[in-house]
C-alpha cells in the first residue's frame, strides 16, 4: 500500500479503536438496508458479510468484506442517497462502527490525511474498477484466477458458496477450478 494511504489508514484505525461504537450482527442480520443512506464507515472484527444488489427474486452478490477489512454502502456513503444495496451477516459478525463525520474530519483537519484520504479514494476507485472488468470476463477460470490473487484470505474467510455467487458460477465449477 502507498505510504499516503497507510497514514490515512493509520488515522483511521486510530478512530476505530478510541472513537468507534461496536455491534454484534446475527447470522443473515442486515447492518443495512437498501433505501437507507449510508452514514458509517464498518470495520469488520470478526465474521464475514456480503453487500448484495436484488434484481427482482435474484441475489447479486458483489462485494465481499470478512475480518480485517472495511465495508459500507459507497456511493450511498459519499453521496447521502438511499442505498442500492443491502449488506448482511453470512455469519455472527462483530463490527466497529464510526461515522461519517468522523472521517470528513480527520480528512479536513490535517493537509496530509486529506492527501492520504485521496489516495485512499483512489485505492477504492481503482478496486471498483478491477470489480467490473472481474464481471466482464467470460472464463471462470479467469475470474477465479484475479480475484484469488487479488483476495486470497477471502478464500480463509468467506464460504465458497458466497464466493462462487461474487464470481457469477455454480459451487461445483468453483470446486473443480480449486481443486484444478
Amino acid at each position: 500500500m502507498h505510504h499516503n494511504a497507510t497514514i490515512f489508514i493509520n488515522a483511521l484505525m486510530d478512530a476505530f479503536n478510541h472513537d468507534a461504537t461496536t455491534k454484534t450482527l446475527r447470522k443473515n442480520e442486515f447492518l443495512l438496508r437498501e433505501g437507507s443512506v449510508e452514514k458509517n464507515l464498518y470495520w469488520i472484527e470478526s465474521g464475514a458479510l456480503k453487500v448484495t444488489y436484488q434484481s427482482g427474486n435474484t441475489e447479486h452478490i458483489i462485494r465481499l468484506g470478512y475480518k480485517n477489512t472495511f465495508i459500507n454502502s459507497l456511493a450511498s456513503f459519499f453521496q447521502q442517497q438511499p442505498s442500492e444495496f443491502h449488506i448482511i451477516a453470512i455469519r455472527k459478525s462483530n463490527i466497529k462502527i464510526i461515522p461519517q463525520t468522523t472521517i470528513v474530519n480527520l480528512a479536513q483537519n490535517n493537509p496530509q490525511l486529506l492527501l492520504a484520504y485521496n489516495y485512499l479514494l483512489q485505492t477504492l476507485i481503482t478496486q471498483q474498477m478491477e470489480r467490473e472488468i472481474d464481471l466482464l470476463i467470460d472464463t471462470p477460470k479467469e475470474r477465479y484466477q484475479r480475484v484469488l490473487t487479488r483476495s486470497p484470505q477471502l478464500f480463509q474467510e468467506v464460504p465458497l458458496k458466497y464466493i462462487a455467487a461474487y464470481l457469477r458460477m455454480t459451487p461445483e465449477t468453483l470446486s473443480r477450478l480449486r481443486k484444478s
